[in-house]
């Protein structure tokens, strides 16, 4: 899922994907899940590492209101690593700012 520049907040269409990961958890065996949050370039390496790190502890949060209990996670931010879309420093790319949920 992702998210608009410097924020955090999950949006309505954040919030039905985090639903279909529960569902998909809850209707298999269940599994850990890995959630890992990411940031653009647009800012410091420090702010980009703690604003990808409260991405992915909201969407954890969420997960678990939804029903996964917290112990069946692991909870990451990765900052401005790993780049979905090559781009030039302190580029924003709407597709780096994005939170992954790995089964």
């Amino acid at each position: 899922m992702f998210f608009d520049r410097d924020k955090d907040t999950i949006t309505p269409t954040s919030a039905q994907v985090i639903q279909q990961a529960v569902d998909a958890w809850k209707s298999s065996t269940p599994v850990q899940l890995k959630v890992i949050g990411y940031s653009d370039r647009s800012g410091s390496a420090a702010s980009n590492q703690r604003l990808s790190e409260r991405r992915a502890n909201n969407v954890a949060s969420w997960l678990v209101e939804f029903g996964v209990p917290q112990n069946e996670m692991v909870v990451s931010g990765h900052g401005a690593n790993d780049d979905q879309v090559p781009t030039s420093q302190r580029l924003p790319e709407p597709q780096k700012r994005r939170v992954e949920i790995l089964f």
